[in-house]
């Protein structure tokens, strides 16, 4: 996709981070505008925001985790603009804990908006997309924590979106689709996940008795810092278009964890070479 004024684009996890800066730049580019994200308040605000540089804006309050949410939006996409070329399954939350410590209501909660998040924007849109015969593009994403060890249940559901998208992608070339596929892999970007537990829905709250500190797996001053000195939402969604452009499947925002991933990808690949004398 080269061209992206008057064409139509969805983000989710839209009011805040990534997300936000991903709708401000497609409202730059001169597109259609659809903003979906759990938290009303900050999906009002965005939306105001959002409204002084496009007259062409939908936001719709979504939980990415119930199919019927995406649908809802799927269908107030269509009713405003007609059709859907550039869709952003961005919604992401995250919790610290060891594996084995944390709560079935975590995995329900992390896997509900992470990755069926983006499994449900792929079943509501993609179909569309295909319908229209157009040049689309989808942008699921991922983290850098998708492609190295460890980060718990969010490393687990970043690494599923990886093998996701890259099924998506060889799936829909197979089958000759006039759609791209991108994930975008971000290392530290100042946003606010870490302070994700008030989008908690209520039915799947921890009791505090279950709960665990565990300062040794996680230094959240530390991890916030990082965060707050990495690159800026607006800064990522450049690279993010710019990649649309040239047509980059893997989307990586920062070489600095590349040994990382590199000792990752030589550990699997020696693992070929462990049994050659048998």
């Amino acid at each position: 996709m080269k061209e992206f004024k008057d064409r139509v684009a969805v983000i989710t996890g839209g009011a805040n981070g990534i997300g936000r800066g991903l709708a401000l730049k497609c409202c730059k580019e001169g597109m259609k505008v659809v903003v979906a994200d759990i938290d009303a308040e900050m999906l009002k605000k965005t939306e105001n925001d959002l409204r002084k540089s496009s007259g062409t804006l939908l936001a719709v309050k979504a939980d990415v985790s119930k199919y019927n949410d995406i649908e809802n939006l799927k269908e107030k996409t269509l009713d405003a603009f007609g059709g859907v070329h550039l869709l952003f399954n961005n919604a992401g939350v995250t919790a610290t804990n060891y594996l084995w410590e944390h709560t079935l209501e975590d995995w329900a909660w992390i896997m509900g908006v992470n990755l069926w998040g983006v499994i449900h924007g792929i079943k509501a849109f993609v179909p569309i997309m295909i319908k229209q015969d157009v040049e689309c593009h989808i942008v699921n994403t991922s983290s850098l924590g998708g492609l190295i060890q460890g980060h718990g249940i969010y490393g687990i559901t970043k690494h599923a979106i990886v093998a996701l998208s890259e099924s998506l992608g060889m799936e829909l070339e197979m089958s000759n689709r006039k759609i791209n596929v991108s994930v975008l892999c971000p290392s530290f970007v100042n946003t606010d996940i870490l302070d994700s537990e008030r989008h908690r829905p209520p039915d799947l709250l921890n009791d505090s008795d279950k709960v665990k500190n565990h300062p040794e797996l996680l230094n959240k001053g530390f991890a916030k810092m990082e965060l707050e000195s990495g690159r800026t939402p607006q800064e990522v969604a450049e690279m993010v278009f710019q990649s649309i452009i040239d047509e980059r499947f893997y989307i990586l925002t920062d070489t600095n964890l590349r040994t990382a991933v590199r000792e990752r990808m030589e550990n699997i690949l020696k693992a070929f070479y462990d049994f050659k004398e048998i």
